[in-house]
């Protein structure tokens, strides 16, 4: 598992439940990764937030992150650099409507103290194959996507 990432996750998930009451979810391949503890050559930090804050609250958000010395660099995509990692938000409640994850059956999990989401094995298999059915990911991330889903129904079957 990539730890330097990891690592950063914690400290962004701590100053979220501590300045805005976020309980984040530590999402795609990095979240896989933890689960799985296996390598997966992890690019980026995804992290899933309630819609809130990508929207009515956006200038809010923005603002704990960059008193932290986060940078926006992809305001469209939510992202910004740190440490020279990117993170990337969106929001949790998309999970219904795009892979019938409802935010409530997401388990919490703790590390150092620190409270996160992190979908179940199960869940991310469908996120991953409905992912694969997405026009951008068909043409870019195809064989990422069916690798993860073959390794994932691997750890469940």
């Amino acid at each position: 598992m990539n730890t330097n990432k990891f690592k950063l996750f914690l400290e962004n998930a701590y100053l979220l439940s501590n300045k805005l009451g976020i309980v984040p979810l530590l999402y795609g391949s990095l979240g896989l990764e933890y689960l799985t503890d296996e390598d997966l050559g992890v690019d980026d930090i995804d992290i899933l937030v309630p819609r809130v804050f990508i929207t009515k609250r956006w200038q809010e958000f923005k603002a704990v992150l960059e008193a932290q010395g986060y940078v926006l660099t992809d305001e469209h995509e939510h992202t910004f650099m740190r440490d020279g990692e990117a993170c990337s938000y969106a929001d949790i409640e998309d999970l219904e409507s795009f892979a019938g994850i409802h935010t409530e059956d997401i388990e919490v999990h703790e590390a150092e103290g620190v409270p996160f989401l992190l979908l179940s094995l199960v869940q991310y298999l469908a996120v991953y194959k409905k992912s694969s059915n997405d026009g951008y990911r068909v043409n870019v991330r195809q064989k990422k996507d069916a690798e993860k889903i073959k390794f994932i129904e691997s750890k469940l079957y």
